[in-house]
């Protein structure tokens, strides 16, 4: 390819960038679950700023594209909520969705003090659940939500720094 992906903050000019991303990154997931009303595919540009505005958003680009995005967010009891990680088709199963991860969880600690993190994926996400466990996240929760989606709930500690 000749560029490298770099991962930084995400800022409102790359609004549109990560909704298009979004919505072509979560089709497989409305498919495995037959469900095209999931939240990813109807969020509006509007919420997406709103949670650029008010989120930690951290994005992968290569070059000028955004190929992928996670973000997150931490309440008052210190927990990071981290959510919507994507990457492009074209380079997934290449560590990206790790790097993404790792970086998120990473400026969570440092610029909001979470003291733990959890995310949430479909029951049937089994690329999704093997990249969390992977990186030390453990189920805690599943929550039926209808008769064809549950939701695994994972969680894990930070990890201290050497």
């Amino acid at each position: 390819m000749g560029t490298s992906v770099i991962i930084s903050t995400a800022t409102d000019g790359d609004a549109e960038q990560i909704l298009k991303l979004q919505y072509l990154c979560y089709q497989p997931e409305a498919e495995l679950y037959d469900d095209y009303g999931i939240e990813p595919l109807t969020q509006t540009l509007d919420s997406l700023r709103a949670e650029l505005a008010s989120g930690c958003v951290v994005v992968a680009r290569l070059g000028e594209e955004v190929v992928g995005s996670v973000r997150g967010t931490v309440d008052a009891d210190g927990t990071a909520k981290i959510a919507k990680l994507i990457v492009h088709p074209r380079l997934q199963r290449h560590g990206l969705g790790g790097r993404l991860l790792a970086a998120v969880e990473q400026r969570l600690a440092a610029e909001r003090s979470a003291k733990r993190y959890r995310l949430f994926t479909g029951h049937r996400s089994e690329g999704d659940l093997r990249l969390y466990r992977s990186h030390g996240y453990a189920p805690v929760g599943t929550e039926q939500l209808t008769h064809r989606l549950s939701l695994v709930t994972l969680e894990k500690e930070p990890t201290a720094a050497p």
